[in-house]
């Protein structure tokens, strides 16, 4: 059975933070793949997901927690040609425009599009991993992480 990052991850899907002083051990997890330092699910995580999800199906990954770290991975690929499945999103969020400069940032996998949003399925939207849209406009990148 072939099984894409897409689909890996809606099994993730409702998968939140918990308010309090607990953590969700599935974030802790996600988050102490590649880096020690997270104590607890309050950080950013949105790159944590694609990265355990590429772990768990040996696909290439940033292994970071900075969303930018994902435009060095796989194959660029234009919006037009982007696909559910095999493509991770970076977005821009106030930083520089410029995808070579450090700045904030989001990732997470490529669900369609609508209009002039992206659909992206993601970890840490909302504190939680589901389906949301972002503007287009916003995109720093696309990378195609395996071929078909």
């Amino acid at each position: 059975m072939n099984i894409t990052a897409f689909q890996l991850a809606e099994r993730f899907i409702g998968v939140d933070e918990w308010v309090g002083a607990q953590t969700n051990p599935m974030i802790l997890a996600m988050l102490k793949l590649d880096v020690s330092w997270p104590t607890d699910d309050s950080v950013p995580w949105c790159s944590a997901l694609p990265n355990f999800v590429c772990w768990l199906l040996r696909l290439p990954r940033s292994k970071s927690l900075l969303a930018r770290s994902w435009l060095g991975v796989g194959q660029s690929v234009k919006l037009e040609q982007a696909k559910v499945g095999f493509d991770v999103v970076i977005l821009n969020r106030g930083g520089p425009t410029d995808p070579t400069k450090p700045g904030p940032g989001h990732v997470g996998f490529y669900a369609g599009t609508e209009g002039k949003h992206v659909l992206i399925l993601g970890g840490n939207q909302g504190d939680t991993v589901n389906v949301t849209r972002f503007l287009a406009k916003d995109i720093l990148g696309i990378r195609r992480l395996l071929q078909e």
